[in-house]
């Protein structure tokens, strides 16, 4: 039912939304600064006019009205129709509604869609989108492992727009009632890192991290950290994935030994460990900074490092992320490549559309050049002058290419179970094989 729910939406959603100018869907910007979506005469075509769909209007919407304000100093009639809606979910439903009833026309020119999603979308619903060969985008200026997503057979579909590499950020204050640094956190052993978070909750109350164990990007980040997969040839690599066991068996000992805690939820995530004040770190994708920054009262004890390996180099992930695609719907598809080269791909606007998209929403470039604005060079004040976003930017270029599937949130949430279930005592091989035939059968490869 919840499904079917959502498809409904997503059928009403397609009849308001914008066909490159063939739609019935505007943006207007009020005094309160909120896209507003009213009717427009769809009689009349706008030459300089292109609309997107997106989520979360703290931080995707303001990146692309960024966007949409310099590529305006090159195009001044051109406008941006922002297509809000709730989350992700949404325009995969609306996409998978269009290519049901072939027929993609009342989608929006441009849809974000996220990272580890697009593979699955691209295959089922081919003819959905549209390539951005010949757009003129220095594709160099991208890490491989961040373009990986949105590339199919050595053809780009999509700009990326949020930079999604891992962070592992500390309170200083509380290291040092252990007795610690962060230097000390920085190219260390996960076993070493379990010593310390053993004393910092000894001497602080205090865990060193928190996850949502619910759906848990733990295992992910720490398996891309030491470049490695849970997928090999395209099938679920579990139970004989010797560094997968070793990853469980390690989360499964911190939870033991009070250095993580799982949360039930995301909610609890972000409002009862990280605002409750219940940790003395946090490790996930840099989208997590300004949840970290909403306490106040702890500005200036926070710094960032790189991820403990077991080998103890550096490591370095990344946890999310989306990119912006062109789709079959968009008859101005010139305008389309020419809007996303500009601005996120890099050209001439990208620095002006990422300093503002970082300045009014947080959201971090994954395009290496644009990331060496002063904007991005300046220390941050929470994190203890620390020029934190420049940082983020440089460790994307480390995030080791692993394998992908269309299949990964599948896997990460069987996974999340089979955490749980070593905790409460089971096997971990024996709850790794059962994640697998889930995951195989979610796939087709059991009956």
């Amino acid at each position: 039912m919840k499904r079917l729910m959502a498809l409904l939406l997503a059928a009403a959603m397609t009849l308001t939304m914008t066909s490159c100018g063939k739609g019935s869907v505007n943006s207007s910007n009020g005094n309160d600064g909120k896209d507003s979506i009213v009717r427009v005469d769809t009689s009349k075509e706008d030459d300089n006019e292109l609309s997107v769909m997106a989520w979360d209007e703290n931080f995707n919407v303001p990146a692309l009205r960024a966007a949409e304000k310099a590529y305006q100093e090159v195009n001044p009639d051109f406008k941006l129709t922002i297509v809000r809606i709730s989350d992700s979910a949404d325009i995969e439903d609306a996409v998978t509604l269009a290519g049901s009833n072939n027929d993609y026309s009342k989608l929006s020119d441009i849809v974000l869609f996220q990272d580890h999603s697009f593979n699955r979308f691209y295959k089922d619903y081919t003819n959905a989108w549209q390539d951005l060969e010949g757009s003129g985008i220095d594709w160099n200026d991208f890490s491989t492992e961040k373009l990986s997503y949105s590339t199919e057979d050595g053809v780009h579909y999509g700009v990326p727009l949020d930079n999604a590499t891992a962070v592992f950020a500390y309170r200083t204050d509380l290291l040092e009632q252990a007795g610690y640094t962060i230097d000390d956190m920085t190219g260390i052993t996960w076993d070493r890192f379990d010593e310390i978070g053993k004393d910092v909750y000894a001497k602080t109350g205090k865990y060193l991290f928190s996850i949502n164990g619910d759906d848990n990007a733990l295992p992910y980040m720490m398996m891309q950290a030491e470049g490695k997969s849970v997928f090999k040839d395209g099938k679920p690599y579990f139970t004989d994935n010797e560094m997968l066991v070793k990853v469980v068996d390690m989360i499964v000992k911190l939870v033991r030994d009070n250095v993580l805690y799982l949360t039930d939820d995301y909610a609890s995530y972000t409002e009862q460990t990280i605002r409750g004040d219940m940790v003395a770190g946090v490790m996930n994708g840099n989208w997590i900074i300004p949840t970290i920054e909403q306490v106040q009262m702890n500005s200036g004890k926070w710094a960032t490092t790189s991820l403990p390996t077991f080998s103890g180099e550096e490591g370095y992930a990344s946890n999310g992320g989306s990119s912006l695609y062109i789709t079959s719907a968009c008859s101005r598809r010139d305008l389309a490549k020419d809007f996303l080269a500009y601005t996120f791909g890099g050209g001439n606007g990208a620095r002006a559309t990422y300093d503002e998209a970082l300045e009014k929403g947080g959201l971090v470039t994954t395009c290496i050049s644009a990331g060496k604005s002063d904007v991005y060079s300046k220390g941050v004040k929470y994190f203890r002058d620390q020029p934190v976003y420049q940082k983020v930017v440089d460790m994307s270029t480390r995030v080791k290419q692993v394998e992908q599937s269309d299949y990964h949130y599948t896997a990460r949430q069987q996974i999340s179970f089979a955490i749980r279930n070593v905790i409460d005592g089971a096997d971990t091989r024996k709850a790794l094989q059962d994640a697998e035939d889930q995951v195989k059968f979610s796939m087709g490869y059991i009956e």
